[in-house]
């Protein structure tokens, strides 16, 4: 049986049926663990997910992104972060069953490896791709930094500049040659970091998670205008660089500051996408429909709104595209991306 979101009574507040409940979809972001505490929901395996997903959506399939889950105990340090796509490999075969519903979960695998280990990272990526070959794809390592003591640094507590690091770009370039992609999280102050890395290495694909990571709180709390206009500049610049891909997410975190979670009721699927079209439109107007894709970054932005809601706001956000370009967005592009089989992608 699958476990709540500890927020589950006041998510229930607001329920809405799907909308076009017919349109495909790749979820290209979302996370699996156990036991996180910290979080909204401290479970989220596949019996969590599969929850989520019947909520009326039509998602063919996902891509998990690394959280730092089921590292091995022991063994060499570097080679502890294969234990998580090992894990994920098999919540992906449990649902390749079938038992668990129609959507392929974890059908592409995005892992981690730290990078500042320079050449010693192609033995782990070697490993990854050997323990999920039909399904790795590639790897994040978190970069988001900032100073202020009132904005939380990604859980693995990078340093100032990670992307720009020479000993982290020796392990990067080992990406390439085995056809594997890198996700930049980042806060929207290192943007001109990941445009750097894009510049350096144009043969390798990025994806810019959760829009480059725009700041609501500490120091940016009441001041939504000039990080919009900030964030605006950085992803055009970054737009003109055809390998990086953007996804369309991510909004509903804490750090972003839109505070929802401290509201009587949770946002409708029309408030939030009043509240963050801006991005939205600026960003495919920048890269293109071919190059973005929505992300539902579950269960982290379940902190605001259910599954069923968050998708249906993308679906208001995208009524103005044409039927090619609304494919792209909330399919097309992920698959692609991902190299995700068209009999699980369809």
């Amino acid at each position: 049986m699958a476990s709540k979101a500890t927020n589950q009574a006041w998510l229930d507040l607001v329920a809405e049926t799907a909308l076009e409940s017919d349109v495909p979809i790749i979820d290209p972001h979302h996370h699996l663990w156990d036991g996180w505490r910290h979080m909204v929901q401290p479970r989220y395996l596949i019996d969590e997910m599969a929850a989520d997903l019947g909520g009326g959506h039509n998602v063919v399939a996902t891509v998990f992104i690394e959280c730092g889950e089921m590292f091995r105990a022991d063994g060499p340090e570097a080679m502890r972060c294969v234990g998580e796509t090992e894990f994920v490999n098999g919540m992906a075969a449990m649902s390749a069953s079938g038992r668990y519903g129609q959507t392929r979960i974890a059908a592409g695998i995005i892992g981690t490896v730290d990078l500042r280990i320079g050449d010693a990272a192609a033995d782990v990526l070697d490993a990854h791709l050997a323990a999920a070959p039909a399904r790795f794809r590639g790897i994040r390592r978190g970069a988001f930094w900032h100073a202020s003591a009132d904005i939380q640094n990604h859980r693995t507590n990078p340093p100032e500049g990670l992307l720009l690091r020479d000993d982290f770009r020796a392990g990067f370039k080992h990406l390439r040659a085995r056809n594997l992609s890198f996700e930049v999280w980042c806060a929207h102050t290192q943007i001109p970091d990941a445009l750097s890395l894009a510049r350096a290495f144009p043969d390798t694909v990025i994806i810019l998670d959760h829009f480059g990571g725009p700041i609501g709180t500490g120091p940016y709390a009441g001041r939504q205008d000039e990080v919009l206009a900030y964030w605006t500049g950085q992803i055009d610049e970054l737009a003109r660089c055809p390998n990086v891909m953007m996804k369309l997410g991510g909004l509903n975190m804490e750090v972003n500051g839109y505070g929802w979670q401290h509201r009587a009721t949770p946002p409708t699927s029309a408030e939030l996408a009043a509240a963050t079209r801006r991005y939205f439109d600026h960003a495919i107007a920048a890269f293109g429909p071919t190059r973005c894709m929505f992300e539902s970054n579950f269960p982290v932005d379940k902190l605001s709104c259910s599954y069923t809601v968050l998708w249906n706001a993308f679906k208001r956000l995208a009524a103005g595209y044409t039927a090619a370009e609304r494919a792209s967005l909330f399919h097309d592009t992920a698959a692609r991306v991902y190299r995700l089989p068209q009999a699980v992608a369809r």
